[in-house]
């Protein structure tokens, strides 16, 4: 059973059982985005430290940055949310996922939030 842990910046990350990781949006971010009408992904190989703008999605309100909860390299993207970007509303911690990653640090991702400290943030 993998584990998801989240960011400040309210981007979900989730250990996979070969050692790569998944990466999107929380449902808290796409309610507060409201209808998603773009995203961009980044290219595979591309290498990324905490914190950096690794995506970017659209709304009809705002524009946001996706950023990398932990070092990494893109090891393959979600082309069906950038066919079809109201996924991300639809279904943001499942089939909405935005990129996988390889870990440069596995163990770094347990330095995230866990859902309850997540839930304690949005102040759920």
């Amino acid at each position: 059973m993998s584990t998801t842990r989240y960011t400040e910046d309210h981007e979900w990350i989730r250990l996979n059982d070969d050692g790569s990781a998944t990466v999107g949006i929380t449902d808290h971010a796409q309610q507060a985005l409201g209808d998603v009408v773009y995203v961009e992904l980044p290219e595979p190989g591309t290498h990324f430290t905490p914190g950096d703008a690794a995506a970017v999605v659209e709304s009809v309100k705002a524009a946001a940055d996706v950023k990398m909860p932990i070092a990494g390299t893109i090891l393959m993207v979600n082309g069906s949310i950038a066919d079809d970007p109201a996924l991300v509303n639809s279904d943001p911690s499942g089939a909405a996922w935005f990129f996988t990653i390889t870990p440069a640090n596995a163990a770094d991702i347990d330095a995230l939030m866990d859902e309850a400290a997540y839930q304690a943030l949005i102040g759920a």
